[in-house]
């Protein structure tokens, strides 16, 4: 493989990991409020999370690109702050990719924290525990499964991505360049043999990941 397709695997994993790690720790609680209110927003709150489920991607580029550039709300903020512009940036990438792949991160967590029941956080609450103790004493281990489903599963969707990130990000060597924008440019320039490598090993990737998430599906399906 060439140096850029190196720089595209390397960006790729750098994106996919900020990304994974930030998922997880706004969509933690907003699965947690989704499994237990009961508040009329629920249905709303949870479409606008599925949202990237039915959407094209080329659309949510649109106005997130419409949103971060120098007219939208978000752009003028980042720019008042000293921030520049978040499209055709590294982090603006991370902003897109957040928003792109929250559903598959939400959603597990969201069903993990559903199975639990009451019967556990109510014992817990028995024994004189907090909600913040009994949420991460009981109801964190007890999802466990959710969360490796969800950040598996966000990790390869974010490794996936194509259409939004070449809104945002555009095709930037070493800084915007992932790999299925690099494997774009060697169909586009008729490197077949380069396209098929990178293809071959996210085929492979994708593979293993199913894998992996059916079997931790199965290995808790059996415990319940």
């Amino acid at each position: 493989m060439h140096a850029a397709d190196w720089s595209a695997i390397w960006l790729t994993l750098k994106l996919a990991s900020v990304v994974t790690v930030l998922l997880l720790l706004v969509g933690t609680p907003l699965a947690w409020w989704l499994a237990r209110t009961r508040s009329a927003w629920k249905g709303a709150i949870s479409a606008v999370v599925a949202l990237p489920l039915v959407l094209p991607p080329t659309v949510l580029g649109f106005y997130l690109l419409l949103l971060m550039g120098p007219q939208g709300p978000v752009g003028q903020l980042t720019q008042s702050l000293g921030l520049g512009l978040l499209p055709f940036t590294f982090p603006g990438l991370v902003v897109a990719s957040v928003f792109y792949s929250l559903p598959f991160v939400v959603q597990p967590i969201q069903n993990a924290f559903e199975a639990i029941g009451e019967a556990p956080l109510e014992a817990a609450a028995t024994l004189r525990a907090s909600p913040w103790d009994a949420f991460w004493s009981v109801a964190v281990p007890l999802a466990r499964p959710g969360f490796l489903t969800g950040a598996i599963l966000g990790f390869a969707h974010t490794i996936g991505e194509f259409g939004i990130v070449l809104m945002i990000g555009g095709n930037i060597p070493e800084q915007t360049r992932v790999i299925s924008v690099q494997i774009y440019d060697h169909v586009e320039a008729l490197e077949y043999a380069q396209a098929h490598v990178l293809s071959a090993g996210l085929l492979l990737f994708s593979f293993c990941v199913l894998i992996t998430v059916y079997g931790l599906n199965g290995r808790r399906r059996g415990r319940s």
